[in-house]
């Protein structure tokens, strides 16, 4: 197994050298298996996750004086102590991280039973991983095409507060250049990607040639704006396309998602982080959605959007879009199955809300937009929470039951307390 993790045993210097082998030799080949690397202190600057092996007690200085050498490396990473059950490896693991809570940092005991102890094993490989996540969010980068649309006033954090809460730097992008972007595209990229959404598509109701056109040439400026500013994600501002160029931003959005780069709608940066958490953690593209309706009887509510991933949906109309009958939406009908809806929110993005659930039913409402589902909530949260406590609008909507994943992660890297 590739290295997932170091570990550096840390024992009292009345242990010799050979004790110390001698006491962690069981639990070598159970960490190596689990995808650990035994370290010295002169790996302290890799960067992947870092436990600290409590061999024995006495060690608590030593543990502290590493993790603040280890803690300008690698500023946000919890501290990890793995304790085993002899030669007081726990109780020194206990005064360390009451040490370190007091002051202000993150850590956890992972309390390993014995070298065949799988769920203590299990627990260490997810917590690696978390941080493996951890550390990727803080290398993203996030393109902001133009600004947050003026109605998401719970939903345009400050850049700043994106990148010290969750790591991705915002990179903010002048919508000119995305329409400078569009005039450069050439004619003889347009056709192979009409030839295939127009192909696939069981209905065009709408979309006229020159509508469908500029979609696409909206999504081939966004690849190209990705690679100028070396993006690993991005949000537009899509309705100011409306009102200057009669077309959307729906086919774009929904083709980079695809093909695994997270975009979001209408410069929503809360939801975009969400989707790229989600992709990151769980490696699933979801689907950013309005609740547009809700039964408090049932804990159903009824999500739409004109734009959805095509791989997510068993088939698609080409429709306009909703609130302007101009350019091109996806109306998708999304299967039946399990879900997990989610949400970020608070001024300093340290709330969350979860929720598990079944999709009953894809709609074609007139009065919605294209793409709709009905969910019923079985795990959770409640949509009653939506009406007394509600942290934004857009929801993100990923296959499958992921809400304890996400919740581990989230206690892991000490976000909030959602």
């Amino acid at each position: 197994m590739a290295t997932r993790f170091g570990y550096i045993p840390v024992a009292s210097e009345l242990l010799s050298e050979e004790s110390l082998n001698r006491l962690i030799a069981d639990y070598i080949p159970a960490l190596k298996d689990s995808g650990g690397e035994r370290w010295q202190t002169e790996n302290l600057s890799h960067p992947v996750p870092l436990f600290f092996l409590v061999v024995s007690g006495g060690t608590e200085q030593a543990i502290l004086d590493l993790r603040a050498r280890r803690i300008t490396m690698a500023p946000h990473e919890p501290a990890f102590l793995l304790a085993h059950p002899g030669n007081n490896s726990l109780p020194a693991s206990l005064e360390v991280l009451a040490r370190l809570q007091q002051d202000g940092e993150i850590g956890r005991i992972f309390y390993l039973k014995g070298p065949d102890d799988k769920i203590g094993l299990q627990q260490i490989e997810t917590a690696a991983r978390d941080v493996e996540v951890h550390m990727a969010l803080q290398q993203a980068r996030i393109g902001l095409v133009g600004t947050p649309s003026d109605w998401l006033v719970a939903s345009s954090p400050d850049p700043d507060t994106v990148q010290k809460r969750w790591g991705p730097k915002v990179v903010p992008i002048h919508l000119n250049e995305l329409y400078q972007a569009m005039q450069d595209v050439p004619q003889e990229a347009i056709a192979p990607l009409r030839e295939s959404l127009v192909s696939r598509a069981v209905e065009i109701k709408h979309p006229s040639p020159a509508e469908l056109e500029g979609g696409i040439r909206v999504y081939w400026a966004m690849k190209q704006l990705l690679e100028q500013y070396n993006l690993s994600t991005i949000t537009l501002r899509c309705f100011d396309l409306i009102g200057r160029l009669k077309i959307t931003g729906c086919f774009a959005l929904a083709q980079l998602n695809d093909e695994g780069i997270i975009a979001g709608c209408e410069g929503d940066l809360v939801s975009t982080v969400g989707m790229l958490w989600a992709y990151t953690l769980l490696d699933q593209i979801s689907w950013m959605a309005n609740p547009a309706q809700i039964d408090e009887e049932n804990n159903t509510l009824w999500l739409g959007h004109c734009t959805v991933p095509r791989s997510m949906v068993q088939e698609y109309r080409l429709r306009s879009h909703f609130e302007s009958g101009l350019g091109m939406g996806i109306q998708g009908k999304l299967s039946t199955g399990p879900v997990t809806l989610l949400r970020i929110g608070g001024k300093a993005m340290d709330q969350l809300w979860l929720a598990e659930g079944e999709i009953l039913q894809a709609g074609h409402a007139e009065n919605l937009c294209r793409t709709q589902v009905e969910v019923r909530l079985t795990r959770g949260g409640q949509v009653t929470d939506l009406l007394h406590t509600p942290l934004g609008n857009h929801l993100v909507l990923v296959p499958g039951y992921h809400a304890d994943r996400l919740r581990t992660w989230w206690q892991t890297t000490a976000f909030g307390v959602g």
